[in-house]
C-alpha cells in the first residue's frame, strides 16, 4: 500500500490530505483521495496588546487531531504507510519539564520584537547588533523563536527548565507521545540556527544570555520521529519529523527544483528558488531545504492578508455609511472584489499600490502607499487591481534581488496557495511581471502534500524529497477558478 497523510498546521486554516502514490498516472483517478480543512480559530485576543499574536495551542492541536481522525475514517490502518506534519514556522510555545505547554503559542505575526529594548534599539535591532559584533550569520526578526525567547528573558518571563517548541513539532510529539524534536527547516526559522554546520548558534545565544537548553533537539530532515500512540485507530503508523511550511509548500508544488521559481500566496507571500550552495543577500532569506541544498527566499508579509485589509475596508464602508451589517459570506465579497478588479485595465490607469500595510521583516515601520490617485481611478475596482499588481511587484523585486545575488536562469514559474489559485487578476499580474506563464499544481493544499511526501521519504518509499515530487506533482492546464 502507498497511502500517506499530510497535515498543515496553518495560520488561517488547518488542513489534511490523504494521498495514494500508486494512482498518480491512472486515468480518471486523483492521487489526492481526500482533503479536509477547518478554520484555525484558536487565536487569543490579548487585551491592550495589539502587537501580540498568541494562540491556544491545545485548541489548535485538537482541531488537527480531529481532522486526522476524520480523513482516515474507514481506511484500514495497514494501508497508511506514514504521516507527515508541517505548519507555520518561526513561532513557539514554552513547554515545562513534562513537555506540556506553560505559555500560549506565540506566532510569527507577533511584533513585540519591535518594542524598544534599550536606548533607541528595538529587541530585534539589539539582537542583530550582537550578531554583527561577533560576526554571526544569525538574522532574527520579530515573531521568530529566538526573538521571542530574548524578549521573554529580558522581561523576566522565561522560567528555568522550560524549552521552546515549534507548533508542528508539538503536534508530532502529541501524536507519538514522545519528547519534541525539530528539524533544520524549522530550526532555521528561529533566527538562531547555524545552517552551515546545522547546530544552534551557541556563541550568539551566549551573548544574549540565552541557554541552549531552551532550544529543541534537532533531528534529520525527513526522518521518523516515532509512531502514533495518541489515536488507537492509527496506532503504530510512522510519523515523520515535522518540516517548515515554506519547504513543504516547495516540495509539494515543484517537480523540477533546479529549473523552477515558486511564488506562494497564502496569509503572507514568498518567492522561493532552490540553490545548491549558500547565497548571501541581506534582503533575502537562505533556508535549508528538505534535501541537500537550500531555498533562496523572498519572504514578504504582503499577500492574502493585504487583500483582506481591503476587504475589511469595504465592509466598514458598507456598515458605517450604509448601515449594512458585515454578515455577508467573506468568500462572496472576495469574489466581488476579484470581478471589479478584472474590469480594470492593466496598470490600473495609473493607480499604484505598495501593499505593505503592516511593515516588512526588514522594514517594520514601512507602511502601505497608494499613489497616482485621480478622479477616474478612485474606485474600489481600481484599488483592488492595483493592490494585486502591487503584490506581484513585490515578488518581482525579490526576483531581481535573487538574480543579482547570482541565481541562475529558471525556465518554469510555479504558483501555489489559495491567494494565487483563486485569483485570476493576481495570476495575470504575476505572469506579466515574470514574462512567462504560471504553472499551478493539479492538487491543492500544497504544504500538506509536501508533508505527506516527506513522510514517504522518511520510511524509505522514496530516496529523496525531489524524487517524491517528480513522481507525484502534475500541473493543471491553464484555467482560472476565481473564488474564495
Amino acid at each position: 500500500m502507498s497511502k500517506f497523510v499530510g497535515i498543515d498546521l496553518g495560520t488561517t486554516s488547518i488542513s489534511t490530505v490523504l494521498i495514494d502514490l500508486n494512482v498518480v498516472d491512472l486515468p480518471n483517478r486523483s492521487p489526492v483521495l481526500r482533503q479536509l480543512s477547518v478554520n484555525n480559530d484558536s487565536q487569543i485576543d490579548i487585551a491592550g496588546q495589539p502587537n501580540y499574536s498568541e494562540w491556544d495551542l491545545d485548541r489548535m492541536i485538537g482541531l488537527a487531531l480531529n481532522l486526522l481522525g476524520d480523513i482516515t475514517t474507514g481506511i484500514p490502518n495497514r494501508e497508511i504507510k506514514g504521516i507527515g506534519v508541517t505548519g507555520q514556522m518561526h513561532g513557539m510555545v514554552l513547554l515545562d519539564k513534562n513537555y506540556q505547554p506553560c505559555s500560549n503559542f506565540i506566532g510569527w505575526q507577533d511584533k513585540r520584537g519591535h518594542e524598544i529594548h534599550s536606548g533607541n534599539l528595538t529587541y530585534v535591532q539589539r539582537m542583530r547588533s550582537v550578531a554583527n559584533s561577533i560576526q554571526s550569520s544569525s538574522l532574527p526578526s520579530a515573531g521568530y523563536m529566538g526573538t521571542t525567547l530574548f524578549w521573554l528573558s529580558e522581561n523576566g518571563r522565561l522560567p528555568a527548565n522550560t524549552q521552546a517548541c515549534f507548533a508542528p513539532d508539538y503536534l508530532v510529539s502529541q501524536l507519538c507521545q514522545s519528547i519534541p524534536t525539530t528539524d533544520r527547516t524549522n530550526a532555521a526559522s528561529s533566527g538562531c540556527f547555524n545552517i552551515t554546520n546545522n547546530s544552534w548558534n551557541t556563541d550568539f545565544l551566549k551573548s544574549l544570555n540565552l541557554p541552549t537548553t531552551h532550544f529543541p533537539f534537532v533531528s534529520e530532515n525527513c526522518s521518523v520521529a516515532g509512531t502514533v500512540k495518541k489515536l488507537d485507530s492509527l496506532g503504530g503508523i510512522p510519523v515523520s519529523v515535522a518540516c517548515g511550511d515554506n519547504q513543504a509548500s516547495f516540495a509539494g508544488s515543484v517537480d523540477d527544483p533546479k529549473n523552477s521559481i515558486l511564488v506562494n500566496v497564502g496569509t503572507g507571500g514568498q518567492i522561493s528558488a532552490f540553490v545548491p550552495n549558500l547565497h548571501q543577500n541581506e534582503s533575502l532569506d537562505i533556508r535549508p531545504f528538505l534535501s541537500d541544498g537550500y531555498l533562496l527566499v523572498g519572504a514578504g508579509l504582503c499577500g492574502g492578508r493585504s487583500y483582506r485589509s481591503l476587504k475589511h475596508f469595504v465592509q466598514q464602508i458598507g456598515q458605517s455609511v450604509f448601515g449594512i451589517e458585515p454578515n455577508q459570506n467573506a468568500s462572496d465579497l472576495y469574489l466581488i472584489l476579484n470581478q471589479l478588479a478584472d474590469c480594470i485595465p492593466i496598470k490600473s490607469e495609473g493607480l499604484r499600490c505598495e501593499p505593505i500595510f503592516g511593515g516588512s521583516r526588514k522594514q517594520p515601520d514601512r507602511r502601505g502607499i497608494w499613489s497616482g490617485i485621480s478622479e477616474t481611478n478612485f474606485t474600489i475596482g481600481h484599488f483592488a487591481r492595483s493592490l494585486l499588481e502591487g503584490i506581484a511587484n513585490e515578488f518581482d523585486v525579490f526576483h531581481q534581488q535573487m538574480k543579482n545575488s547570482g541565481l541562475s536562469e529558471r525556465t518554469k514559474l510555479v504558483g501555489s496557495g489559495n491567494g494565487i489559485r483563486r485569483n485570476k487578476v493576481l495570476q495575470n499580474s504575476i505572469e506579466s511581471k515574470f514574462a512567462t506563464s504560471i504553472s499551478i499544481p493539479m492538487h491543492t493544499e500544497e504544504s500538506a502534500v509536501g508533508a505527506a511526501l516527506s513522510a514517504s521519504v522518511a520510511i524509505g518509499y522514496f530516496e529523496t524529497i525531489v524524487n517524491a515530487g517528480k513522481h507525484f506533482i502534475r500541473y493543471q492546464t491553464k484555467q482560472y477558478k476565481d473564488e474564495y
